[in-house]
C-alpha cells in the first residue's frame, strides 16, 4: 500500500467576496468530517465584524471558525504569521482524523499555503523615508505608477490609494533588486505534505454578484457599520495607514466620518471598492490549476461541491490503495 496519502486531505474553499462561501462551508461541514479555517485577511482582526461580513456568534458557536478574531486590528498580521497559524491548525485537525476546510477568498493567503514564502527584506528606516519623502512631493499616484513600470503585478493587485503597501513594494524593489512580485513567485513545493482538493465557488453573472455586493454593503449600514467605524477611530492608536483598514468599507467610511466624502459618495466608494475586490480575486482563482469550479448561482450549486469534494475523496482512496 502506498503511503503518498497519510493524513486527511485538506480542501479550500475559494472564492470571490459576497458569493456564499460561508453558507457553503457550513453546508458541507454538516455532510463531511471537516473543520473551518478562515482564509480572510480582515477577519483575523478583533472589531472589525459587520464591515466583514463576520460570522455571527451564534454560527460560531456551531460552526467554529479558527483564525478569526485572531489579533487586534493595530497589529499588523503578514501573509507569512498566516501559514504558521494555518499549517498549526491543520496538523491539530489532522490529528482528530478530520478534513481541514479552508474557506476565504484572500488568494495571497492560500498561496503560501500550498507554495511557501519567499523571506523578504526587513524594512529599511533610511528607504522607507527617501520613499516618502518622493511620495510627498510628487503624488501618491506617482508613485504606483513608478511601481507599474517595474513592478506591473504588484501594481495591479495594490490599490492606487494604498500607500504602504505601494511603498513597501517600492523599498523591497530597491533592496533586493527584484521585485516583490518576482519574490512572491513560488520557487519549490514545500514538503507539508499536504493534499489539497480545490473547489472554487463564483458566479457565472456577474450582475448577480454586483447586486449581492450593492444589497450586503446597504445592509452592512443599516445593522451599523458606520458605528463600528467610528468605534475603530476612537482607539488613538489607529489610523488608515494600519493594515486592518485596508478591509473593503472601512476606508470609505473613515473618510465620511472625517467629512472628506457625502454619504453618497461613501456608498458609491464601499460598492465600488467591494466590487474591485471581487474582480481582482475572480483573476486570482482563474489561474489556479486543477481547480473544480462550482456556479454559486446554481439553485444546487452546495450539492455539486459535495460531489467534487467525494471525488476528490475517492480518488484519494484509490491512489492510495
Amino acid at each position: 500500500m502506498s503511503n503518498a496519502i497519510t493524513r486527511p486531505p485538506v480542501i479550500f474553499l475559494m472564492g470571490p467576496t459576497a458569493c456564499g462561501k460561508t453558507a457553503a462551508a457550513c453546508w458541507l461541514v454538516d455532510r463531511f468530517a471537516c473543520e473551518i479555517v478562515s482564509v480572510d485577511s480582515a477577519l483575523v482582526y478583533r472589531g472589525l465584524n459587520i464591515g466583514t461580513a463576520k460570522p455571527s456568534p451564534a454560527l460560531l458557536k456551531k460552526y467554529p471558525h479558527q483564525l478569526i478574531d485572531h489579533c487586534e486590528p493595530t497589529q499588523s498580521y503578514s501573509a507569512g504569521e498566516f501559514r504558521t497559524d494555518a499549517l498549526l491548525a491543520i496538523a491539530e485537525i489532522q490529528q482528530r482524523g478530520n478534513m481541514p476546510l479552508l474557506v476565504g477568498g484572500t488568494g495571497l493567503y492560500f498561496r503560501v499555503l500550498e507554495s511557501g514564502i519567499a523571506e523578504l527584506p526587513d524594512r529599511d528606516a533610511g528607504v522607507r523615508q527617501s520613499l516618502e519623502e518622493e511620495r510627498l512631493a510628487t503624488s501618491l499616484g506617482a508613485m504606483h505608477a513608478r511601481l507599474a513600470a517595474v513592478d506591473p503585478r504588484s501594481a495591479a493587485r495594490i490599490h492606487p490609494n494604498d500607500p504602504q503597501r505601494i511603498l513597501r513594494a517600492l523599498e523591497i524593489y530597491a533592496l533586493r533588486g527584484k521585485t516583490m512580485s518576482e519574490l512572491l513567485e513560488p520557487a519549490h513545493n514545500p514538503e507539508h505534505g499536504l493534499s489539497i482538493c480545490k473547489l472554487v465557488l463564483a458566479p457565472s453573472d456577474r450582475h448577480w454578484l454586483h447586486d449581492r455586493i450593492a444589497k450586503r454593503f446597504h445592509a452592512m449600514l443599516t445593522a451599523g457599520f458606520i458605528n463600528e467605524v467610528a468605534a475603530l477611530r476612537s482607539n488613538p492608536n489607529l489610523s488608515l495607514a494600519n493594515s486592518a483598514l485596508r478591509a473593503v468599507g472601512y476606508r470609505a467610511i473613515w473618510r465620511y466620518l472625517t467629512g472628506e466624502r457625502t454619504f453618497d459618495e461613501m456608498v458609491s466608494d464601499g460598492i465600488v471598492a467591494t466590487r474591485q475586490l471581487a474582480k481582482r480575486q475572480l483573476t486570482w482563482f482563474r489561474r489556479q490549476i486543477e481547480a473544480q469550479w462550482v456556479d454559486s448561482v446554481a439553485v444546487d450549486a452546495h450539492d455539486q461541491l459535495g460531489v467534487a469534494l467525494k471525488s476528490h475523496l475517492q480518488y484519494n482512496e484509490r491512489s492510495g490503495a
